[in-house]
């Protein structure tokens, strides 16, 4: 079926990292996509024109926003081959232009992906031979048109990209530390945590810094795309770049230069924190993301509620003298100086998240490349819940009650504390012993001097 777009409205499917969905959702809905619902590693919507411009530009937790063009049964080969055969491709890409296809295959006769992009590259080719006498390039660096194939259960969908490079490529990043965590993933990490740049933020183990980067893009309205100049729908036949100049002057409008909250970045290695600066001043955030050096164990963030977010090692690409550890430190950090804050860890490490010794009150699982990681969010209470809840919900006196008895309830937990209780016991022994008549004592000496007599 050969899907017609009509101007107004069609369809569209943002692609994410797993674990990522109802948060691109919800971007989708904000950004005002229609008929938003969530799909494996995605969400498809929909919308206009200018809702595809605007997606690529500020979605934070899209890869790429895909416009299906057909959809059509392909359980063999041939069937692949017409079904692209069918598609006049002379209308999304000119004689002289370049294309590229990618594959994907999943419960199909047609088992491998090459195979699938291969065959898609032949049927365009061969359809503008027959037409011009010539067919257009294959290029796999920035063509003119990048095609998608995906085949599920000998469905075939085929969709044209509109972003290009993937759009975790921001454009901000000219250094790198080891083992970098994507910026998507990172922002979906800030906007799964709620903050919203009125409170603290910090991460204590920053690297290159993209995790504070992305907190200061989100509080600040930066768009994500505002970094980067190529996109694929700028190559289409029916790219409008008025309509694109005014998606983005809209979005920059919303800028803010100032927030209430600080964001605090912080590493042990003084040579991977000069990357993270390198990043916080191509980003043109340096008057926002405050940097330092310093170790988990020494970090005192500053007072006050506050959030949270790390990406320590997994154990997997680096390998720390004492995993285990390390992460019974972040634990120990935690308890210590981060009261009122929401802690956020993510590891694909499942054995060292247990020793940071605490109960999480949320755990997602998401996808960092590769590595299946849990994202735990602790919540630093000002002593423990039991504490607090017994505080909020026990009977303050009025006035008219002090100094009259204590009429609570009885019971282990409205006990008085258990040094408190021990000092009083000692007090009244003590007590005790002073007020023994003097017959009870020479009887209790008498008793130790027949004992000394019967040894000798």
């Amino acid at each position: 079926m050969i899907m017609e777009n009509k101007a107004d409205s069609f369809r569209m499917i943002a692609k994410t990292i797993s674990g990522l969905e109802e948060v691109l959702a919800r971007e989708l809905e904000e950004l005002g996509a229609k008929q938003v619902r969530t799909v494996n590693r995605g969400a498809a919507f929909f919308g206009d024109k200018k809702l595809l411009y605007k997606a690529n530009y500020c979605c934070r937790t899209a890869l790429r926003i895909l416009q299906p063009i057909a959809v059509f049964e392909a359980a063999n080969e041939q069937k692949l081959y017409d079904g692209i055969g069918r598609i006049d491709w002379s209308e999304y890409l000119d004689i002289n232009g370049t294309f590229a296809v990618s594959g994907v295959t999943t419960y199909s006769n047609i088992t491998h992906s090459k195979y699938l992009a291969l065959k898609t590259k032949d049927a365009i080719a061969d359809q503008f031979r027959e037409k011009f006498g010539k067919r257009p390039n294959v290029k796999l660096d920035n063509p003119d048109l990048a095609i998608n194939v995906r085949i599920f259960r000998d469905e075939c969908t085929v969709s044209i990209d509109s972003s290009g490079d993937s759009l975790h490529k921001r454009g901000y990043r000219v250094a790198t530390g080891p083992a970098p965590i994507s910026e998507v993933l990172a922002a979906g990490m800030v906007l799964l945590s709620g903050w919203d740049g009125t409170t603290n933020f910090i991460d204590p183990m920053c690297g290159s810094g993209t995790i504070p980067i992305e907190a200061g893009l989100i509080a600040c309205h930066i768009p994500p795309g505002s970094f980067r100049e190529e996109y694929s729908f700028k190559h289409w036949n029916n790219y409008e770049p008025e309509l694109w100049e005014e998606v983005r002057l809209d979005a920059e409008a919303k800028r803010k230069n100032e927030i209430p909250g600080k964001i605090i970045g912080s590493d042990w290695s003084g040579r991977v924190l000069q990357t993270a600066r390198e990043n916080v001043r191509s980003a043109g955030l340096e008057h926002v993301v405050k940097l330092g050096v310093d170790f988990i164990r020494d970090t005192i963030p500053p007072e006050g509620k506050g959030i949270m977010i790390s990406n320590p090692p997994y154990g997997e690409r680096i390998k720390p003298h004492d995993i285990e550890k390390l992460y019974s430190e972040i634990g120990d950090s935690l308890k210590k100086n981060f009261t009122g804050y929401s802690a956020w860890i993510i590891s694909s490490h499942k054995e060292a998240m247990k020793h940071v010794g605490l109960r999480p009150s949320r755990n997602l699982t998401v996808f960092n490349g590769q590595l299946e990681c849990r994202l735990a969010c602790f919540e630093m209470y000002e002593g423990s819940k039991k504490d607090q809840y017994l505080w909020e919900n026990e009977e303050q006196p009025s006035k008219k009650s002090f100094g009259k008895p204590d009429h609570r309830p009885s019971g282990k937990s409205f006990d008085k504390p258990k040094k408190e209780f021990h000092r009083k016991e000692r007090n009244y022994r003590e007590k005790n012993r002073n007020e023994r008549p003097d017959n009870q004592n020479r009887h209790s000496g008498n008793k130790r001097n027949r004992g000394n007599r019967n040894t000798n």
